[in-house]
């Protein structure tokens, strides 16, 4: 199972949004079955999956101190994917999620605050030897920040390659359990989220063959098990039942 992390210290980054349109297009390119994990005491991920009517991506509830054996578990059910939520500012929770995770996402919109938020969530990564991607988010149209942010970010990490660029029908999305994916298919919108999962996917897959695990891997389910993981005690709707 692939297990990516969207984390920053600043609040209101986009991560929560972030997370779920990457998990409902992973599993709309094949990447599935994908889980949901929301550590975050606010639980905003959860409040949005409750108001999903598609079962899949799957949401699981846990704590950071669950957080490794129920990744286990998760992995044992069948689940290719988890996608972690977490809390922002709680530098010890990020530091737990960070270092079960292949892959850091690091959300940022481009303003000078939150430019100047990324270097705690930069220097976690390091100290868990982990690689990071950061996304330019909600980003102004043609706006010369944006590339300034970009540019600003390069110096820290990797910035992918794709900007994600404010629109309504991101907020609009998060409202009714639905991504700008499900909304428009061929929106602008959902091209980008499209691009970005494509890029994400690719690096994924790359760290993921080098990574070693702070998790132990479950047993091999028995053929035929992953196609229909059981999400009993997960979420609020139990999968493959």
């Amino acid at each position: 199972m692939r297990v990516l992390a969207l984390a920053s210290q600043k609040g209101g980054s986009g991560k929560t949004t972030l997370a779920g349109h990457l998990a409902v297009q992973a599993q709309r390119a094949g990447a599935g079955p994908a889980v949901l994990v929301d550590i975050d005491p606010q639980g905003s991920l959860t409040e949005w999956w409750n108001e999903r009517e598609a079962d899949y991506p799957a949401l699981a509830q846990t704590s950071v101190a669950r957080l490794p054996t129920d990744l286990a578990l998760l992995r044992q059910q069948g689940f290719k994917l988890a996608v972690i939520d977490t809390p922002p500012a709680i530098t010890l929770a990020i530091q737990s999620v960070i270092q079960v995770s292949e892959l850091v996402v690091v959300p940022t919109r481009p303003s000078p605050h939150d430019l100047r938020a990324v270097g705690a969530t930069v220097e976690l990564c390091e100290r868990a030897g982990k690689p990071l991607i950061f996304v330019v988010n909600a980003a102004t149209m043609r706006a010369r920040i944006t590339a300034e942010a970009a540019v600003a970010l390069s110096q820290h990490g990797t910035v992918a390659p794709v900007t994600l660029h404010h629109r309504t029908d991101f907020a609009a999305s998060m409202i009714d359990g639905r991504t700008v994916i499900e909304i428009d298919p061929t929106g602008k919108s959902a091209v980008e989220v499209a691009m970005l999962w494509t890029y994400v996917s690719e690096r994924l897959e790359k760290n993921f063959r080098r990574t070693v695990f702070a998790v132990p891997s479950a047993p091999s389910a028995a053929p035929g098990a992953a196609a229909r993981p059981t999400g009993a005690g997960f979420g609020r709707r139990v999968i493959g039942s």
